[in-house]
């Protein structure tokens, strides 16, 4: 039995201590600042910050968001001030809050990636988790997430700079994202976390023009939601590490059934541009289901789908 009903929540993802198991997807939360006038950051599992690469980045020009029925197109370009501003800058101001910071990290090329591990190492993040949807210039723009080798190379780099947990975060932009799954850990990853964005696009039927001025971006919200409840079930059927589930999670009823298909935590991404306290509503609605069906901790949740 648990002692309280706090403990009801709290969870461990590759020695990442939680008080829930609800995150804020990376890019989606900006570094965690922005939203703090509006809720308490003490209340959220983690902060995933938003893509952080060495040098700092303007992004993509022209329009670079867009919404669509049941969710958005979004094409920033990895917008962000870089890994020295972060670390002197930012981090600073999140340490006041209790709550562990993840820091996305993204590379041109994959000694990229273990520089950035490098430096973000004994910094006083709680752990690194790996965009590896982002194109190998060393290959012809061919993302590393796409290919079983490439991504199990960048995490492989990443791990052999770092002492901090390693989350490699699954693009589903691919046939077989078990193999994907499977690829990663036997590169040593302490964790998966799935989906990133499908690839989307849209077209002004007025101008006859692409909508967002990269042409395509990446598409995200409710709509994808079945997709990402599928490729978390397979990939946590794949591995043993933990899998942290995200893609379309607006309620606490979404958040269950992520857990029910094998996630031990969860990341709430979109939601957040429409209601910032999405993270700890949705983490108060799992507690009350938890109490409405008399279980004592949310892992009782986890890869308990009925499939027979």
């Amino acid at each position: 039995m648990v002692s309280n009903v706090n403990d009801m929540l709290a969870v461990n993802i590759a020695g990442i201590k939680m008080k829930t198991p609800v995150m804020t997807a990376s890019g989606t939360f900006g570094f965690g600042l922005e939203y703090s006038d509006f809720v308490d950051l003490n209340q959220v599992g983690a902060i995933v910050v938003k893509g952080t690469t060495l040098a700092p980045k303007a992004g993509n020009s022209g329009r670079r968001m867009a919404e669509t029925p049941a969710g958005m197109l979004n094409s920033i370009g990895l917008e962000n001030p870089g890994v020295e501003e972060f670390i002197h800058t930012i981090m600073p101001r999140l340490a006041k809050y209790d709550v562990p910071v993840i820091v996305n990290i993204s590379g041109n090329t994959v000694e990229e990636y273990g520089q950035l591990a490098a430096r973000l190492d004994k910094t006083g993040v709680a752990g690194l988790e790996v965009n590896i949807s982002c194109p190998n210039v060393k290959q012809g723009g061919i993302a590393f997430g796409t290919c079983p080798d490439s991504a199990a190379q960048v995490v492989g780099e990443v791990k052999a700079k770092t002492t901090l947990p390693v989350i490699a975060k699954l693009s589903p932009n691919v046939t077989d994202i078990a193999l994907m799954a499977k690829a990663v850990e036997a590169a040593g990853a302490d964790a998966i976390s799935l989906i990133n964005t499908l690839l989307g696009m849209a077209i002004d039927i007025h101008t006859w023009r692409p909508v967002l001025g990269n042409i395509v971006g990446g598409f995200s919200g409710p709509a994808v939601k079945p997709v990402a409840v599928r490729m978390v079930w397979q990939a946590a059927n794949a591995v043993k590490v933990p899998v942290i589930g995200m893609g379309g999670i607006m309620t606490a009823a979404d958040a269950v059934e992520f857990m029910l298909a094998g996630a031990s935590a969860v990341a709430v991404g979109t939601a957040n541009f429409v209601n910032p306290y999405a993270a700890v509503e949705v983490a108060g609605g799992i507690r009350d289901y938890l109490t409405e069906r008399g279980l004592n901790q949310v892992s009782q949740l986890v890869g308990k789908v009925n499939c027979g």
